[in-house]
């Protein structure tokens, strides 16, 4: 999978080997690295003006663990589950913390968005370099800030390719520019018309002054159409 990639839900299982059912998924069985789960309905993920930086905020207390009366909007994001185990919020938060002290070596996230049921983007892979608690006025609150990795490309691609690839792949498109774009091309590739193999791309690349955070910027191409777009820019 390449960042930006439009994929569904099958194609994820496919990648993981199992159905992911939790939002944060510290650690899964025989991967080296965690799973985030981004849903645009939350509105609790933000990308920083630098497009490789993401906040991601912690998931809410499980309805069966809540014993209050108040909305889990109101309740305090949990560290551990009533039988004193971490949530997930707590493993994330020591594998920060753990990081940030020199005890181990930066933890690897893996994100998928959810653009609409069944439609997702892949958004690739990132180290989790920060976490902190804090009070948004009704409750406290997990923060976790990650910063992306770098994606590897074939080393057969010349220099100026590759140059240029870095810049496009390596600046995350904000969640309501994606969600904008696949209504306006109606999950279809721009240029063909392709339902398959979809990606988001800059029509003006970001090498070249294109911005990632206006729809009028990003469009859905196919596979194909991409690498056809980019034969024309080199």
């Amino acid at each position: 999978m390449t960042r930006g990639d439009v994929i569904k839900d099958s194609d994820i299982v496919f990648e993981e080997g199992r159905a992911l059912r939790r939002e944060m998924n510290f650690h899964i069985e025989h991967k080296s690295y965690s799973i985030i789960l981004i849903y645009t309905n939350r509105n609790n993920y933000k990308v920083g003006d630098d497009g490789r930086t993401v906040l991601h905020e912690g998931h809410n207390v499980q309805k069966t663990h809540n014993k209050t009366n108040l909305s889990e909007k109101y309740v305090d994001q949990p560290m551990k589950t009533p039988e004193g185990l971490l949530t997930e919020n707590g493993k994330f938060y020591m594998a920060a913390l753990d990081y940030k002290n020199k005890k181990t070596a930066v933890h690897k996230v893996k994100m998928y968005e959810k653009i609409k049921e069944g439609v997702w983007a892949y958004n690739g892979f990132f180290n989790l370099v920060d976490a902190y608690i804090e009070n948004d006025g009704n409750r406290n609150v997990f923060k976790f800030k990650l910063e992306m990795i770098e994606d590897d490309l074939d080393a057969q691609e010349t220099y100026d390719r590759i140059v240029q690839l870095n810049m496009e792949h390596n600046r995350l498109i904000p969640t309501d520019v994606k969600v904008a774009v696949y209504a306006r091309d109606k999950g279809r590739c721009a240029k063909c018309g392709s339902y398959k193999n979809l990606h988001y791309d800059h029509i003006r690349p970001f090498s070249k002054g294109g911005s990632s955070t206006t729809v009028d910027n990003i469009q859905l191409l196919c596979a194909e159409c991409n690498l056809k777009k980019h034969d024309h820019i080199e």
